[in-house]
C-alpha cells in the first residue's frame, strides 16, 4: 500500500517545481545579485504551486475510491514531497553562489536525519510496539520538515530579510521562463520510468506483475548508483553556467568530468555483467535467475545516464532547452515504441534492452549537440584511452572469475580497473586534487 501511495504522490509532483529549481540554479549561478528578489516570489509561488499540486493529488484520489486509511498516509506523502521540492529549491540558490560544502551537507541531512530516528525506533524498544509503515511515514516528515528549515535559515542568512510576496505579473514571468525545464523533466521521466507501468499493463496478470516485479528488482540498483551522477550533475550545472556567463572555455572542464563519471559507469557496467547473478542472490531470495540477467543490460545502459548527467548540464547551464527537449522527446517515443515491440515478446528482458537503447541514444544524441553548440575539438587520444580502459575492464573481469571466492574477485577487478584507470592517465591525481579542493 505504501509503495503504490508514494508512486501516485510523484506522479503530478510536476505541478511542484515547473522547472523552477533548475532555471534558478542556472539564473542564480549568472547573476548572484537577483538571490533577496527571486527568494522573495518564488517562496511564494512555491506555497500556490503546493496547493495546486494537492489539490489535484487528493481529487484523483478520491475519484480512484481511497479509503480513510488510505488518505491519512497519502496525505503526509504529499507534504513530503512539497517538502522535498521546497528544500531542492532552495538548495538550488546555494549550489548557485558555489555554495557546494554547504550544499553537500545539506543533501544528506534528511537521509541522516531519517537513518538515526528510524535506527532508535527499530533496535531500541523505546515505543514498546511493532515499527509500523506509519511510523516510517512520520520520520520522513520530520527529517524533510527539519532540513527544510535548516535550509531556510541558510539561504536566508545569505540573501538577508526577505518579504514573501504573492505577484502576479512576476509569476507569470517566471514560470514562462522556467516551463522547457518542467517539460525536459517530464519527457525524461517518461523514458525512465514508464518501463515498469508498461510491463505490468500489456502483459496478462499475474505475468505483468511478476515481471513489473521482476524487473523493479535490478532497477531500483540502476537507481541507486544513478545518484552519484544526479549529486554530480547538481554541483556542475552552477560551475557550467558561471563559466558560459564569463566565455571562459568549458572544453577542460567537460572532459574532466566526464572521465570522473564515466570510468565508474565503465567498472559498474562491466562488472555488474560479470558478476549479477552472485549480487542479486545476495540480495534476494526469489525470481534472481531472470532478474540478475536484466540487471547486467540495465548497468550497461548506466553509461548513457552517466554521460546524459554530464553533457545534459552543460546544455542546461548554456539554455539549450530546445535541442534537450527534441532529444528528450524523440528519446521517449523510441522507448515507448521499442516496450510495445519487445515486451510482448521478451517480457521484463524487453524493457531492459528498450531501457539500454533509449539511454545509449540520449547520452550519445547530447554528446554531438555539445560538440556542434560549443565547437570543442575532438580529442582522439582521450577516446582511444577510454576504448582500451573498456577492453582492460573485460579482460580483468574474465581473469577475475577464476578466483573461487566471488567477492575476492570483484573487488579485485574493481580495485584493478581503478589502477589501470590511472596507469591510462584517465585519472589524473593532480586534477582530480583540483577539482575536490
Amino acid at each position: 500500500m505504501y509503495f503504490a501511495l508514494f508512486n501516485f504522490s510523484m506522479i503530478l509532483n510536476i505541478f511542484l517545481d515547473v522547472g523552477i529549481t533548475n532555471f534558478n540554479n542556472r539564473n542564480i549561478a549568472q547573476h548572484n545579485f537577483l538571490l533577496r528578489k527571486h527568494l522573495s516570489n518564488i517562496v511564494g509561488l512555491k506555497f500556490i504551486l503546493a496547493g495546486v499540486y494537492a489539490l489535484f493529488s487528493l481529487s484523483i484520489a478520491a475519484i480512484i475510491g481511497y479509503d480513510k486509511v488510505q488518505f491519512h498516509l497519502l496525505f503526509f506523502l504529499i507534504f513530503n514531497q512539497f517538502l522535498i521540492s521546497f528544500t531542492l529549491y532552495l538548495r538550488s540558490n546555494i549550489s548557485g553562489l558555489h555554495l557546494f560544502r554547504t550544499d553537500s551537507l545539506i543533501s544528506v541531512l534528511d537521509r541522516s536525519l531519517m537513518i538515526a530516528i528510524c535506527s532508535i525506533l527499530l533496535f531500541t524498544e523505546i515505543l514498546n510496539q511493532p515499527f509500523t509503515i506509519e511510523m516510517f511515514v512520520y520520520v520522513q516528515t520530520v527529517a524533510y520538515l527539519a532540513t527544510a528549515l535548516i535550509t531556510f535559515m541558510v539561504v536566508l542568512k545569505k540573501s538577508g530579510r526577505i518579504k514573501i510576496r504573492f505577484n502576479l505579473k512576476f509569476f507569470v514571468v517566471f514560470l514562462r521562463k522556467s516551463y522547457p525545464y518542467a517539460l525536459l523533466i517530464l519527457l525524461m521521466s517518461f523514458y525512465n520510468r514508464i518501463d515498469s507501468v508498461m510491463l505490468e499493463r500489456l502483459l496478462p496478470n499475474p505475468l505483468g506483475k511478476e515481471q513489473a516485479g521482476i524487473y523493479a528488482q535490478s532497477f531500483r540498483l540502476l537507481d541507486a548508483v544513478s545518484m552519484f551522477g544526479v549529486l554530480f550533475a547538481g554541483l556542475l550545472l552552477p560551475i557550467f553556467a558561471k563559466m558560459i556567463k564569463q566565455k571562459e572555455p568549458v572544453g577542460q572542464m567537460v572532459q574532466l568530468s566526464y572521465t570522473l563519471i564515466i570510468v565508474p559507469a565503465i567498472i559498474i557496467a562491466i562488472s555488474s555483467v560479470y558478476y549479477h547473478s552472485q549480487i542479486m542472490n545476495l540480495l534476494y531470495t526469489s525470481s534472481t535467475e531472470e532478474s540478475s540477467g536484466i540487471l547486467g543490460v540495465l548497468m550497461i545502459g548506466f553509461t548513457g545516464i552517466a554521460t546524459t548527467y554530464i553533457f545534459g548540464s552543460l546544455l542546461t547551464a548554456n539554455g539549450s532547452m530546445k535541442h534537450l527537449n527534441i532529444m528528450a522527446f524523440t528519446a521517449m517515443i523510441l522507448n515507448i515504441v521499442l516496450n510495445f515491440i519487445l515486451i510482448p515478446r521478451f517480457h521484463a528482458f524487453g524493457s531492459a534492452y528498450a531501457s539500454l537503447i533509449t539511454q545509449l541514444f540520449a547520452g550519445v544524441t547530447q554528446i554531438i549537440l555539445v560538440y556542434f553548440i560549443f565547437k570543442l575539438k575532438f580529442n582522439p587520444g582521450f577516446i582511444f584511452r577510454l576504448l582500451l580502459f573498456v577492453g582492460v575492464v573485460a579482460v580483468l573481469g574474465t581473469v577475475s572469475k577464476n578466483i573461487d571466492n566471488w567477492l575476492t574477485g570483484y573487488l579485485v577487478m574493481i580495485f584493478a580497473s581503478v589502477f589501470f584507470a590511472i596507469l591510462l592517465k584517465l585519472f589524473n591525481i593532480k586534477d582530480l586534487y583540483h577539482i575536490i579542493r
